[in-house]
């Protein structure tokens, strides 16, 4: 059976490579094509920004990048980022950097930040938010991060680590939506695309 909600038949558009934003928002029961935004993402704050600030406006510009490749559709941009007082921790650039990373978010409660962006490509119209989860970190031997490390895991993910690859290993506890910690706010997310009255089809 299939049952949809609301009327509204747009294309949606998920501005993202990423296959775990893809993963969750299929399992939303939303029908969306991928493009990835071509944005570069800056490694660190500017001025007078704050990190949740900063992940809107990241999410913001991958939304308008790719508005701007489509007609009459509906995108989301999001990005995710690492914040621990004040200091951003992105995607790492190698092994090396990826242990540096970790050792200091093990030893910190940090913050998992993703900006939302839902953007009407034809009208330009808008609207932005973010979702923060406060993670704590267990101290990890060093022959189990040097375990993580050998397996590449790390590559493409903030802060180096991915929750759903091994949580247990490296989270003591969250404090927040366990989604965000993965890529993207699943429930701050079906709240905006409810406003925007997109269209739901979930398959039984």
């Amino acid at each position: 059976m299939t049952e949809t909600t609301n009327s509204t038949k747009r294309r949606l558009i998920l501005a993202s490579a990423s296959p775990r934003r893809r993963e969750l928002l299929a399992g939303l029961g939303y029908s969306f094509d991928v493009i990835p935004s071509g944005v570069d993402e800056p490694e660190s704050l500017p001025n007078g920004m704050r990190p949740t600030e900063f992940a809107e406006w990241l999410s913001m510009l991958k939304a308008q990048d790719v508005a701007r490749q489509s007609s009459d559709a509906i995108v989301i941009g999001a990005d995710t980022i690492v914040a621990l007082d004040g200091k951003l921790y992105g995607k790492a650039a190698d092994a090396d950097d990826a242990r540096t990373i970790l050792h200091n978010l093990m030893h910190n409660h940090h913050d998992v930040i993703t900006g939302i962006t839902i953007m009407d490509s034809a009208s330009g119209r808008f609207e932005r938010a973010h979702a923060t989860t406060k993670v704590v970190m267990r101290p990890m031997p060093d022959a189990v991060l040097e375990e993580y490390l050998a397996g590449d895991l790390w590559h493409g993910k903030a802060g180096a680590y991915g929750i759903q690859d091994h949580g247990d290993d490296f989270v003591e506890r969250i404090e927040g939506s366990f989604s965000n910690v993965v890529g993207l706010p699943v429930e701050l997310l079906t709240a905006m695309l409810d406003r925007w009255g997109l269209q739901r089809s979930i398959h039984r």
